[in-house]
């Protein structure tokens, strides 16, 4: 299991608490992620947002790519896993973009594709926003555009939506053929996306059984496809770690404790304008990427004995969130990372 975490970018990750110790700025967001390498985290996903989607519209929140850029340049060992959404972007530029960062990272810059949820942010940024499968329509070919500059000398794409001749692009990213390409998606239409053109696969938080049968379903997509397996399964969860189940029900109470918020602003267009597979429940979203669904809420050994399950289904990536970050993140790295590893070990000591 490689465990990832989200860049608290947002000031937090609570819609129900106002202030969770976690400044907007990026001295706190260079602190976390020198941390967290420190402490054997693996990844760490930048959120794309132009707007707060977690405090409101109004808050505060931190750009993801420059963000990402001066990131590369403070760490050594942590995959940065930037947002990227199309319909804000030029793909050639992005892959101009792209490439550099990698470079500065020395081949650790992934991206993270994301189709346009939240209407009123494109509306005040000058998005595209589209009907559903027309969004992954445009991503389609932002893809072959990105995937083409990265890989050819010269390369010209001619298509509904972008139009690119003769380009070219110098340096190349590190990694070849390319950075990775993970997605998420869970529409017929997304995962076709995915499965066309991505490399790994991420998913909002669910139960051992819905992620099994998810991972299932992407191993069969990609097979018809005659395509190389995906590199990667991955999962956002929420964590409430603490040492007695007394304290892990008082945490819970006070982060689902729904309050009339402006962190609820992008619901509406969250639920209507992507094709969910599970409902989510307006307690699901107190914290994002239904995060509460994994259920990984409990002391150090539940916590461990639930990721451990995850893993034996194929999961691979955890994307954690954390609140307040820095604490609890170092809570995590002490009191669990190492439990995970001694069932691990002692699975295959029974299988030897």
């Amino acid at each position: 299991m490689k465990y990832g975490f989200w860049l608290p970018i947002f000031g937090g990750w609570l819609r129900n608490v106002e202030d969770e110790n976690m400044p907007t700025t990026f001295d706190y967001a260079k602190q976390v992620v020198q941390s967290a390498e420190k402490w054997g985290y693996d990844i760490t996903l930048i959120a794309e947002l132009n707007l707060n989607d977690i405090k409101g519209m109004a808050a505060d929140s931190l750009e993801a790519w420059s963000t990402a850029a001066g990131l590369a340049a403070v760490t050594e060992k942590i995959e940065i896993m930037t947002a990227i959404r199309p319909a804000f972007h030029n793909p050639a530029v992005t892959a101009k973009m792209a490439a550099n960062i990698d470079q500065i990272s020395n081949g650790r810059f992934t991206l993270n594709v994301v189709s346009t949820w939240w209407a009123e942010e494109a509306r005040q940024y000058g998005g595209q926003f589209t009907e559903h499968d027309e969004r992954y329509d445009r991503t389609d070919e932002f893809l072959q555009i990105v995937k083409g500059m990265w890989t050819e000398e010269e390369f010209s794409f001619t298509g509904k939506y972008y139009d690119v001749q003769n380009a070219r692009l110098a340096p190349k990213p590190v990694q070849r053929p390319n950075p990775i390409l993970y997605a998420g998606g869970e529409s017929p239409r997304g995962k076709k996306s995915i499965v066309d053109a991505c490399d790994a696969y991420v998913m909002h938080g669910g139960t051992v059984e819905e992620i099994a049968a998810k991972i299932k379903d992407m191993k069969h997509l990609r097979h018809l496809a005659g395509k190389a397996p995906l590199q990667s399964f991955g999962m956002a969860a929420y964590v409430v770690c603490r040492d007695t189940e007394e304290e892990v029900a008082t945490e819970y109470a006070r982060i689902v404790d729904m309050k009339d918020s402006s962190g609820y602003v992008g619901y509406d267009d969250f639920v209507s304008k992507s094709q969910l597979e599970q409902q989510v429940k307006l307690e699901d979203y107190s914290v994002s990427n239904r995060g509460l669904r994994p259920n990984l809420i409990g002391t150090p050994e539940q916590i461990a004995e639930r990721i451990f399950a995850y893993e034996q289904v194929g999961l691979d990536l955890l994307l954690l969130q954390f609140s307040p970050q820095l604490e609890e993140m170092e809570r995590f790295s002490k009191q669990v990372m190492p439990l995970v590893e001694e069932k691990r070990q002692a699975l295959k000591e029974l299988t030897n």
